[in-house]
């Protein structure tokens, strides 16, 4: 079975931040390449959505992806729809970055 993919809104803007940022700090074309990895590691969920770590604790059906060891791709499995919620640096403290209103 193959699940659809969906980005929240936060998510989109954790993308475009980082994007940004990467920008700056090396170039253009390392951000598009992180960017792209990044998008195939997602994109990867529509087939194994169920690999990543359960954070129940967090929020009910939330699960975390490490993307290399820089990332956490927090997200929720609902029927057949992966929803991420956010896209954050590894080490940050997921509890307020997942404060959905």
């Amino acid at each position: 079975m193959s699940y659809g993919v969906q980005l929240s809104a936060l998510a989109i803007e954790d993308l475009i931040t980082l994007h940004q940022w990467l920008s700056l700090e090396a170039d253009r074309p390392t951000a598009d390449g992180y960017l792209a990895r990044i998008e195939e590691r997602v994109a990867s969920l529509a087939e194994f959505p169920h690999r990543g770590s359960p954070r129940d604790d967090l929020i009910q059906g939330l699960r975390t992806l490490t993307f290399e060891r820089r990332l956490q791709i927090a997200y929720t499995v609902h029927g057949a729809v992966v929803t991420v919620q956010r896209i954050i640096s590894a080490p940050r403290d997921l509890t307020p970055a997942l404060e959905i209103t």
